[in-house]
């Protein structure tokens, strides 16, 4: 009887439990959770043939209007607007996320400085913020140690000389 109970018991180990070690179920998916349908394989072969040339695209330093010809349409549009609204509008300076993101398409060479101008901006920024908070610190010093001489000199106005003869 005995060795049917351990039988069963090993065995079951080794059906459900083992296999949950080895192999672990992912977690379910929460309730709110929607399935998306399945593609279909003309669907995939789309996705793939756009996900490759934009791939191949990424390698190149400038991705021109002739590899996405659809968002320098909307570009376009959208500044023709801005453009008759607004007149003659000087061009911005890029901000350091798009310089950044210009010297990693050049590579390793044009990306070196951009990072190390990004840095010694951050440094120095961080070291005038430091003397700022030195100096207003000394400051405040300055200006409770003033404080506690006027209140010692405000209570004991003959404190040098209040020691009398006896």
């Amino acid at each position: 009887m005995k060795l049917k109970v351990v039988w069963r018991k090993v065995s079951d180990y080794v059906r459900y439990d083992l296999k949950e070690i080895a192999f672990p179920s992912s977690l379910p998916n929460p309730p709110h959770f929607k399935k998306r349908r399945k593609l279909t394989m003309k669907e995939r072969y789309l996705v793939l043939k756009e996900a490759s040339r934009l791939y191949a695209a990424s390698w190149v330093r400038d991705i021109g209007p002739e590899l996405r010809p659809n968002d320098y349409k909307k570009k376009h549009e959208t500044e023709g607007e801005l453009g008759e609204e607004s007149g003659n509008r000087k061009e911005k300076e890029p901000s350091t996320l798009e310089d950044l993101a210009v010297a990693a398409r050049g590579g390793m060479e044009t990306l070196r400085p951009a990072l190390q101008r990004v840095y010694m901006t951050r440094a120095s920024a961080y070291k005038d913020a430091l003397k700022s908070f030195i100096q207003g610190y000394q400051e405040g010093i300055q200006q409770t140690m003033e404080k506690t001489k006027d209140e010692k000199s405000s209570k004991d106005p003959d404190a040098p000389n209040s020691k009398r003869p006896t």
